[in-house]
């Protein structure tokens, strides 16, 4: 009996397989990585609203913008030394 065939047969069957698993590996790292590259770019746009909403509270929250919805929405008034009321404990 001749195993060189067999030998020559399974050694074909492996290179086979192996450049099948090759071929499947690249192919799964290449979307992996397509995945990845989307992922940075939706940080990055992120990251830039996050700056904006940031300047944008930084904004809202001065002293003046707080004062003047205080006084115009809410009809709040700056006390004087007259109008004020010390409540003791």
């Amino acid at each position: 009996m001749n195993t060189r065939p067999v030998n020559v047969l399974v050694v074909l069957l492996a290179v086979v397989v192996t450049a099948v698993g090759i071929v499947y590996s690249k192919h799964k790292g290449r979307g992996l990585f397509v995945e990845l590259q989307m992922l940075g770019n939706e940080r990055d746009r992120m990251d830039v609203e996050w700056g904006q909403l940031q300047l944008e509270q930084s904004t809202l929250t001065t002293q003046g913008k707080v004062e003047s919805a205080a006084r115009d929405q809410l009809g709040m008034v700056t006390l004087s030394a007259g109008n004020m009321v010390i409540v003791k404990p």
